[in-house]
């Protein structure tokens, strides 16, 4: 993500009220029409290198006002004379069709936030909730800074407790650095195995690493790394672990850090900066790259699945069909989020949203290009992937994508199906800084104001 601790105070001295403009575009770069918001809310947040944006969206037009005919379409009509009625016969006047009423629109996507839990930990920055495999009340949440672990129940049927310290092996203080991620292994009942993502602390590499739950506890002082991902700059470093119906461990990073791609990671297959990894864990000392990746035989490193990413600070999976779908934090004019493609090229740097970036050295074609995109303004500034919302509480949701900004505090969802626009769920005051998967399909939103909400009807 990208929380920059300098330039948000200037830019908080000189705000003033504004109606920022949202323009929805194609996914072939043309503006559709210009739809101005009211700026209700301004978060805190950023990032670095001066990066802000806002809410939008791609829908997808086809064009048809003009359009003639071609000759087989034209309707021709033969012969000269007029049929003449049989003699004492009279024509009946011409009777109307009934025509059948068209279905109404599915009702449109609300939801509010009600609270889930509240933290009253040293460290607000509540990074990640995973539910225990098997549960349906308790789970496990991280805290970044402290890079604590903490067992805590959904329903509040008991305080949190600490299960787990990191601090040991977490390193940076930046805004983008910390305890990043955790995931349950698949397989957590028989392994007892407990994946995190995290930074040793700028340059150092940042770490996929896995411990052991021994009785409900953390293991702290035995770890095992699986991945290190080099690394030159305290930002941009992803990321997300999460598991995919397959049983492989997918970890999103970041392009490194910097302004603009310096090192051009995001284009380059033979770095693991600026990727979503794709590894076999499961039953593993470490990890073994699954034979069906896409750069397997091919150039580029094996444990890529996709790339072309700036800061993919949120992804996940849709439990529905295991379609993934990944929140990009864009440089300093647009911010994108869209399903992920096996093997697929994911614009950055070439693209930012729909917009050129840079095209020295890029493709001719041949981009993923995102389902929606916002540009900054209105105090948005930096996008957090969500969930494909597949629970029952909310029927009118079902389907969508939800995701927030961490700025604005606002939460938008889009319709994974057809060219909807997206639409703004709730507009709050909360840096949203991630969110989790509930048991049934619920959706829980992450904040770094000291508590978890729940989407609700």
């Amino acid at each position: 993500m990208n929380w920059p601790p300098d330039w948000l105070p200037d830019r908080l001295a000189n705000w003033r009220p504004t109606r920022p403009q949202v323009i929805v575009t194609t996914a072939a770069g043309v503006t559709l029409a210009v739809v101005t918001l009211i700026a209700v809310s301004l978060g805190s947040g950023g990032g670095e290198d001066g990066e802000v944006v806002a809410g939008t969206n791609t829908a997808q037009q086809t064009a048809t006002a003009g359009r003639s005919r071609s000759p087989s379409q034209t309707p021709k009509f033969t012969g000269t004379a007029t049929p003449t009625p049989a003699p004492n016969t009279q024509s009946a006047p011409p009777t109307s069709v009934p025509q059948p009423t068209p279905p109404p629109p599915p009702p449109r996507p609300t939801a509010r936030l009600s609270q889930l839990f509240a933290w009253s930990g040293d460290d607000p920055r509540l990074i990640e909730v995973a539910m225990i495999p098997g549960s349906s009340d308790q789970a496990f949440v991280a805290t970044q800074q402290e890079a604590t672990i903490w067992k805590v129940s959904i329903t509040s049927a008991h305080p949190p407790i600490l299960v787990g310290d990191l601090s040991a092996y977490v390193g940076g203080g930046g805004n983008e650095e910390g305890l990043l991620s955790m995931a349950f292994s698949p397989n957590f009942a028989s392994d007892g195995r407990l994946y995190v993502y995290y930074t040793r602390g700028s340059p150092q590499p940042t770490v996929l690493a896995r411990f052991q739950v021994v009785n409900g506890v953390v293991d702290s002082g035995n770890q095992t790394i699986v991945i290190e991902v080099p690394d030159f700059a305290s930002n941009h470093n992803g990321g997300r672990i999460v598991f995919g119906k397959d049983g492989m461990l997918f970890l999103s990073t970041g392009d490194g850090g910097g302004g603009g791609d310096p090192n051009e990671n995001g284009q380059n297959v033979n770095t693991l900066l600026g990727k979503i990894l794709r590894v076999n864990v499961t039953g593993q000392q470490t990890y073994t790259v699954p034979g069906d990746n896409p750069f397997v035989g091919a150039n580029g490193l094996d444990e890529i699945w996709a790339f072309g990413f700036r800061n993919p600070w949120r992804m996940s999976m849709d439990s529905a069909n295991g379609d993934m779908w990944v929140g990009d934090v864009g440089q300093s004019a647009w911010e994108e989020v869209g399903r992920a493609a096996r093997g697929g090229n994911h614009g950055w740097d070439c693209y930012e949203g729909f917009t050129v970036f840079e095209s020295n050295g890029c493709p001719v074609g041949g981009f993923v290009t995102p389902r929606a995109a916002y540009p900054h303004g209105g105090g948005r500034c930096s996008v957090t992937g969500g969930y494909v919302y597949r629970g029952n509480s909310i029927p009118s949701l079902r389907g969508w994508y939800v995701y927030g900004d961490y700025c604005s505090g606002e939460i938008w969802a889009v319709n994974t199906v057809g060219g909807d626009d997206p639409i703004l769920l709730q507009d709050t005051s909360y840096s949203v800084s991630s969110f989790a998967e509930l048991p049934g399909g619920e959706i829980a939103v992450l904040t770094f104001d000291g508590a978890v909400y729940n989407l609700v009807p």
